[in-house]
């Protein structure tokens, strides 16, 4: 790289510092405009609070939630209603309660406690999402990271670890539009996934379908039923299904839902019982009023599309057009989710992160997608476009640009 290359960054950096912007890329969080889309839901239910069997709303009890909200989810989560839990905002609030009642009490097919057992650990396919590695830390369950390819977790990898050791009690899967990376899953991962030999008899595949409607293209992209082929594997019990409306409807009055076989199923709602005696059906009812059906939720995301997608083509047309041929610098092209992966050569993340921060940017910390928060590269940042509106997306990728062409030009590399 040439010092004129270097003089010509640090000048462009020093412009975007003095700039005094302040924007954020953080989080990936729906947007004002996508959650406008909901704003018929604050008025509803309204008087008329009888559920379609005749029940009352606003009582207790249904502990499984109402079967005409369950009904409309049924099919985007691959689960059957009768096996599908409606529950309150939080998907990754029963991702926790699931991993803690398996510490507690013993899971279907299990010898004991997961507390009982001398290790406990979970496989993460990496990058991937830092709240499900919060979740085993705080609960002193171990993370093994294990690649993520174009097809989903590295099977050969994931087959090696999971036959000979019985600690290793299940995987974190977000298998369509992944988190971070906009993986879709291959139909011979998922079967591999279902029917793989396990030594631990109560292992778990963490089936987090977050993104199962969020399409950024016209031609959704279909996944395998992971549920329907671990079953005919042998294997019912293998894997716990959530979901959320979250980032469909209201973010922060959602509804979220729990499958899976119906032994899993009894077995979470009898857990329940102790600490519960009834999610919020009155957001229930109104989720169902507002979304009517199936093609109704394919349609409020096709509006949700219209919004997401342009967001995404900029930060496409930003990356191209400064680091389409600069060696080892890529990106992801998602077809659906929140987010996009940046990756840059080993040992540039945190320093792009720190420029931006610096430059009233704030980027996702790097390593916050590998457990623990130690990416061995230094090389993924996960960019989530989502959030500001379109103008912001443009000046907060245009001062990416910025950052990472100075942290380039700093460690001698060279752009195109």
């Amino acid at each position: 790289m040439s010092s004129t290359a270097l003089q010509s960054a640090k000048a462009d950096y020093d412009a975007l510092v003095a700039r005094g912007i302040t924007l954020d890329l953080t989080r990936g969080k729906p947007s004002a405009a996508q959650l406008d889309l909901a704003a018929p839901m604050l008025s509803m239910p309204g008087p008329d609070y009888r559920a379609a069997d005749g029940s009352d709303a606003r009582n207790y009890g249904n502990l499984r939630g109402l079967p005409e909200l369950r009904a409309i989810f049924s099919g985007a989560l691959d689960v059957p209603v009768e096996q599908l839990v409606a529950f309150n905002n939080s998907s990754l609030e029963l991702m926790y309660d699931t991993l803690a009642q398996a510490m507690l009490s013993a899971l279907p097919g299990a010898r004991r406690r997961w507390a009982d057992e001398p290790r406990v650990a979970f496989l993460a396919p990496v990058p991937g999402y830092d709240r499900h590695y919060t979740a085993c830390e705080h609960l002193g369950i171990e993370l093994v990271p294990v690649p993520l390819t174009d097809d989903g977790p590295d099977m050969d990898t994931v087959e090696q670890l999971v036959a000979g050791d019985p600690s290793i009690k299940g995987i974190w899967c977000v298998p369509k539009y992944s988190n971070p990376t906009g993986t879709v899953y291959s139909d011979e991962t998922v079967r591999r996934l279902a029917s793989m030999p396990t030594a631990a008899p109560d292992f778990r595949i963490m089936w987090d379908n977050a993104y199962a409607v969020h399409h950024l293209t016209e031609t959704p992209a279909e996944i395998a039923d992971v549920l329907a082929l671990a079953t005919e594997a042998g294997h019912p019990d293998r894997p716990f299904v959530f979901g959320s409306s979250s980032k469909i409807t209201l973010a922060g009055s959602g509804v979220a839902f729990l499958g899976g076989s119906a032994a899993n199923v009894d077995w979470w709602v009898a857990r329940l019982v102790a600490r519960n005696i009834g999610p919020d059906k009155l957001n229930h009812l109104r989720h169902a009023r507002f979304l009517r059906d199936a093609d109704g939720l394919a349609e409020h995301m096709r509006r949700h599309r219209e919004i997401v997608a342009p967001k995404f083509a900029v930060v496409r047309q930003v990356l191209a057009e400064h680091f389409a041929d600069t060696p080892g610098v890529t990106w992801t092209d998602p077809a659906g989710g929140y987010f996009v992966t940046l990756t840059v050569p080993d040992g540039l993340a945190s320093e792009v992160v720190r420029l931006a921060k610096a430059a009233g940017i704030a980027l996702t910390p790097a390593g916050a997608t590998y457990p623990y928060g130690k990416d061995p590269r230094d090389a993924v940042i996960r960019l989530a476009p989502t959030f500001p509106v379109l103008a912001e997306v443009e000046q907060a990728m245009a001062g990416v640009a910025v950052c990472l062409r100075l942290a380039l030009a700093s460690a001698g590399l060279a752009t195109r």
